[in-house]
Formats: structure tokens, C-alpha cells, sequence
């Protein structure tokens, strides 16, 4: 099932399951508990974020050929960070490059998104897909300029401002999607093919990381699990490619669909 989350003329928020010819069939219920698809005609005016996240956790240098494209080694365990969920951004709404605390190293990195469906903690490897509701597209937007030298150290500076993380437009539901890490993903920049890979590169399989992440802690339903990046990303490129106003960045994920954002200045 392909899930959207949407606004109608009134303004409510609702959730609907998308159908092949386009219209979408409202949906009754929490999509994190109990749900069920209507007979009736969803009114779709705008397509939000599939989500509210939870919380949203994210995986740095989790493919190989990225690992080496930076010039990092391959980490013994999970990279792990954060960002604020500030940071979403619908599809088709724009990412807003820094102006107030400015960046001028703006990147792009496509990212598979694992959404958590019920909630887990101590999972094991072989039960931790059990735990999902779905998958969806994300941007990992990253100030490079603020997460290498500028921001204490950590990565979360430069990873967290405002609109930092589309996702969309769909959350597929995990019985469409049985292997995570057999996906074929890429950015398009400006009808450029950027980074264009699979994600059976990752480091740790979507399985592991739950496993880990769970580990003597609870992710609750409308967690979002970012999964890392393959190689392609504007800051290893020569010269480098920074994200710019103007431009339109997509993410496109094979059974997802694309995410296209245009790029913007902060007002």
C-alpha cells in the first residue's frame, strides 16, 4: 500500500491509501494502530510529509563506496546522529538554503527512510522487520561547511536547520517492500544524475541497524531511521557541487516513487 499524508480544502490533515490511477481512498484510523481504507474519494489539495516523525535518527557513512569517496574508514559500528524534526519538508516545497547562520556548502544526499510501525526495543536482527510500518524517500540536506569545521565537532549543526529533510511523497508499507537492501537509489540535480546506486552498498543492512538502534532502547512508532548516503555527494566531487538558489534536487527510490524539492534562499 502506498500511503499519503494530505491537506483538504478545509485544511485537515488526513492520511489516504494512493491507487494506481492516481486518486487516493481516505483512510480511518492511526496508521501506527488501527486503520483501515474507506470506499471513499480522498480530496487531495496538497501532499504533505507521508509523517510527523517521532523522532528521526540517522546513519552517516553506512555505504562503501561513500566511505571512500571521503576518505573515511569503514566504521565498526553505526555512525549515528540526530536531527530535530524542525527539519521536514513536504515534496514540492522548498529547501531553504542558510542565510541568517550562513552556509555556502549546501549538499544533497539520497536516503532510503525506514519508518517504525509499532514499538521496538531489544529487537533482534531476524525479528527487526517485524517493526516496520514502511519505508519512504528522504534528502539528508547538509550543511558541509557547519558539520566539518564549524560545528563543535558533532554533525548535528549542519545536518538540523530548517527544511533539512524532505520525505515523501509516499510511505509504502513494508509488505510491498520484503528486502530493503535490494533498492536502486539516486539524486537528480537539474536533470543531472548525481549519485545513482543500490542499497545493497550499506555497511549495515536496514535489519542490523534496528538491532542496534534498539539496543536497551525504545524507538516508538513515528520513528524515522535514516539510513545513509552512496557516493556521489556534491562535497567529493572536483570541483565540489553545492546546492544553489534556483536549483530542483529529486530523490528517487525504486517501489518508492521521486522527491523533488526546488532550492531556495532563507528569506
Amino acid at each position: 500500500m502506498k500511503i499519503i499524508r494530505h491537506t483538504d480544502s478545509s485544511g485537515r490533515i488526513a492520511h489516504a491509501a494512493l491507487q494506481p490511477d492516481g486518486n487516493a481512498l481516505a483512510i480511518e484510523g492511526d496508521i501506527f494502530g488501527d486503520f483501515q481504507v474507506t470506499n471513499r474519494r480522498a480530496e487531495v489539495v496538497k501532499t504533505l510529509a507521508p509523517l510527523q516523525p517521532f523522532a528521526i535518527v540517522c546513519i552517516g557513512l553506512n555505504y562503501k563506496f561513500h566511505a571512500e569517496e571521503t576518505k573515511a574508514a569503514i566504521p565498526q559500528h553505526p555512525v549515528v546522529f540526530m536531527k530535530l524534526p524542525n527539519v521536514i519538508q513536504h515534496p514540492g516545497d522548498p529547501i531553504l538554503l542558510p542565510t541568517h547562520l550562513k552556509s555556502d556548502k549546501v549538499d544533497y544526499e539520497c536516503e532510503l527512510a525506514v519508518v517504525i510501525g509499532k514499538t521496538a526495543r531489544n529487537v533482534t536482527r531476524e525479528n527487526a522487520l517485524q517493526h516496520v510500518l514502511g519505508y519512504t524517500c528522504a534528502n539528508d540536506v547538509s550543511a558541509r561547511d557547519w558539520q566539518k569545521h564549524a560545528g563543535g565537532g558533532q554533525w548535528c549543526r549542519g545536518k538540523t536547520f530548517d527544511t533539512f529533510c524532505p520525505l515523501g511523497p509516499v510511505l509504502v508499507t513494508a509488505d510491498e517492500i520484503p528486502n530493503p537492501n535490494a533498492l536502486s537509489i539516486k539524486t537528480v540535480l537539474n536533470g543531472q544524475v548525481m549519485q545513482d546506486w543500490n542499497t545493497n552498498d550499506m555497511i549495515f543492512d536496514v535489519p542490523t541497524l534496528i538491532e542496534f538502534l534498539s539496543g536497551s532502547t525504545t524507538l516508538m512508532p513515528g520513528t524515522v531511521i535514516l539510513t545513509g548516503t552512496p557516493h556521489g555527494v556534491g562535497m567529493a566531487r572536483t570541483p565540489p557541487v553545492w546546492l544553489a538558489d534556483g536549483d530542483t534536487v529529486s530523490v528517487e527510490i525504486e517501489k518508492i516513487g521521486t522527491l523533488t524539492n526546488p532550492v531556495r534562499l532563507e528569506a
